[in-house]
């Protein structure tokens, strides 16, 4: 079948809006609630905030330095499509970074323990805005994303274990189990409140598509999304006339694109879409 459109090239302001606007939160969280009371996170911004506790180097050079070294190396083992899809963030948290350095020069909460928890949760909420529109800041994203191209580990566990090495290399610049243990805590709650943002995108979804379109639509989820899916009949027992149904098993972050697919080939498509968890074989986790 020749495919003479790309359903998912439309241009989405939204989606920039709603990555713009998680940046600023998680420069403010950051900046504003964290930074004044030299606490440690997992990610990038956990590395760039021990290099700029220990160094005074500006977060928001560490971040582009970190990030540009990181691109390279995702643009030859990743594929080109990922590095673009990263940019764009990438670039702009930089961009607010230093816009926040500048000008937010006190802490906005005086309680440490308020601030903490505020900064943490502007920090998540941030994420999961940016997350939740398939965009991503770059950093540890991307060592985890080349870690799981050649070993079989999930992402979420190795981003888990290169965030335990960060917290803990904390150690080496205060000397303080207190930084490490609140540095854990810190990163549960933006880990919490990112998955309360995507509603756990990291987890799994199955669709079920009924449309006359559906050649159409099962082409473009494999050429256009990456994902297989089965066509299996079906009967409408209503109007007692066999219809094709379309069988998608896919992340829980890539049900814009599937719902945005179908809608621009068959806007009266019908479309039901649940959770479903233990989702093993290609593509997903590695069958133990």
């Amino acid at each position: 079948m020749n495919l003479p459109k790309n359903y998912l090239k439309k241009f989405y302001w939204r989606d920039y809006i709603v990555i713009i606007f998680g940046l600023m939160l998680y420069s403010v969280g950051l900046t504003g609630f964290l930074i004044p009371y030299k606490i440690v996170m997992g990610g990038l911004g956990g590395v760039s905030l021990l290099i700029k506790y220990g160094t005074g180097f500006p977060l928001w050079l560490s971040f582009i330095i970190i990030n540009s070294i990181l691109l390279v190396f995702a643009w030859f083992i990743l594929g080109r499509k990922y590095v673009i899809s990263t940019l764009f963030s990438s670039v702009m948290l930089t961009v607010f970074l230093n816009l926040a350095e500048r000008y937010i020069t006190e802490p906005l909460v005086t309680n440490e323990t308020m601030a903490i928890i505020i900064g943490a949760i502007c920090c998540g909420i941030g994420l999961g805005m940016v997350l939740s529109m398939n965009s991503s800041t770059g950093g540890t994203d991307i060592i985890a994303a080349i870690i799981t191209k050649y070993h079989y580990i999930s992402m979420g566990r190795a981003l888990m274990y290169i965030d335990v090495f960060i917290v803990l290399s904390s150690y080496l610049l205060f000397q303080s189990i207190e930084k490490i243990i609140v540095g854990f805590v810190i990163s549960s709650i933006i880990y919490y409140a990112v998955d309360m943002v995507i509603t756990g995108s990291r987890q799994s979804v199955q669709f079920f598509i009924f449309s006359p379109k559906y050649e159409e639509i099962a082409t473009h989820i494999n050429s256009e999304l990456g994902r297989g899916c089965s066509v299996v009949d079906g009967i409408g027992w209503y109007s007692k006339q066999p219809q094709k149904i379309i069988i998608v098993m896919a992340r829980r972050n890539e049900s814009t694109s599937v719902f945005r697919l179908v809608q621009r080939i068959d806007s009266d498509a019908f479309i039901s879409q649940s959770n479903v968890s233990g989702v093993y074989g290609k593509g997903f986790e590695q069958i133990k």
